[in-house]
């Protein structure tokens, strides 16, 4: 009979084993998360990440290798993007009737998110490459990479950014709009989606199905946006 570790070994090249890892992880931090009422903190991405730290860490496993079967869920995000085009074409009528307040919040958001990244790094000692990185941290990751490489930045440290941005948007939006009194679910998704991209978008449709609608119509533009205005942010800031 094999021992535990020869077994592993063979296992653990099998890039299908890290793609069902990465399933069977979301699936339980989902559990999770749905035991725990959906708490802001308990995040499902933010759980899964955890729980594949640990496992990566347990067995000793290069991230390298982890990538190599989990990389079609990588893949995925491009047509993931695309689709959230969906609910801006299911509500165009209500984005006419609120595209002056919801094109300045878009512009508001955008340069906010791009000039408190780069003007708080660079006064905490950060430069070159890794402070480029930090310019589209809050579109969505199949843009911020492109952006990031067009700026100089280095994708990797961006795609990480990026994630964290989002996890950390999603576990603050709700509780800071509710502080702030914003009771208006196109609102509230709308900003979750230009702040916090795919993984806001995902949150805000578990809160609440307009939310997530325009949180993902928030996201859509925001990359656009974010593309145009990185590298001139960029170029005269930097």
């Amino acid at each position: 009979m094999a021992e535990p570790a020869t077994l592993w070994s063979y296992l653990a090249r099998d890039p299908l084993l890290w793609l069902t890892a990465t399933l069977v992880a979301y699936l339980a931090a989902d559990r999770i998360a749905g035991a725990l009422r959906r708490h802001p903190l308990a995040n499902p991405v933010l759980l899964s990440v955890i729980l594949l730290a640990a496992l990566l860490w347990a067995t000793g496993t290069p991230y390298r290798t982890y990538f190599e079967g989990a990389q079609f869920v990588h893949f995925m995000l491009g047509p993931a993007t695309v689709a959230l085009a969906l609910p801006l074409y299911e509500n165009l009528g209500r984005v006419r009737a609120a595209l002056l307040p919801m094109a300045a919040a878009l512009v508001a958001g955008s340069l906010t998110a791009i000039l408190s990244a780069l003007l708080i790094a660079r006064a905490l000692g950060v430069e070159g490459a890794a402070l480029l990185s930090l310019a589209p941290k809050s579109a969505t990751a199949p843009v911020a990479l492109g952006v990031s490489e067009a700026v100089g930045g280095e994708p990797s440290l961006t795609a990480v950014l990026v994630i964290l941005t989002g996890i950390i948007g999603a576990v603050v939006a709700t509780p800071i709009l509710n502080a702030l009194g914003i009771r208006d679910w196109r609102a509230r998704g709308f900003a979750v989606g230009v702040a916090a991209h795919g993984i806001g978008t995902a949150h805000a449709f578990r809160v609440n199905p307009t939310a997530g609608a325009f949180s993902g119509i928030g996201m859509g533009l925001n990359a656009i946006l974010t593309a145009l205005l990185a590298p001139l942010v960029v170029r005269l800031l930097l």
